[in-house]
């Protein structure tokens, strides 16, 4: 499924356009949820892994896109239904 989070294939911190990595919202155990839901976003290398301020390094960040990713999951199926796919609250 393509991401309900993003229109275009760019950095969504950044709006770069090249080098980009898909990036599930909620990985591990619950990437397949994820891809089923479109809770995904493009992100530029740096900001998806190795350095700092990466969303696999910099919790501030990864929080951003779990918060994010909650209320447009719940605007569509609501809050009930995320806590029974994804069993913690961000908000």
């Amino acid at each position: 499924m393509k991401s309900i989070l993003q229109d275009e294939k760019k950095c969504f911190f950044t709006g770069f356009t090249t080098g980009l990595h898909e990036h599930h919202v909620f990985n591990g155990p619950l990437r397949k949820k994820s891809e089923k839901y479109g809770l995904k976003v493009w992100l530029r290398h740096d900001w998806h892994i190795q350095t700092p301020y990466a969303v696999h390094n910099n919790k501030e960040n990864d929080l951003v896109l779990k918060r994010m990713a909650q209320k447009k999951f719940e605007e569509l199926y609501g809050h009930e239904r995320f806590m029974s796919e994804f069993h913690k609250n961000y908000l």
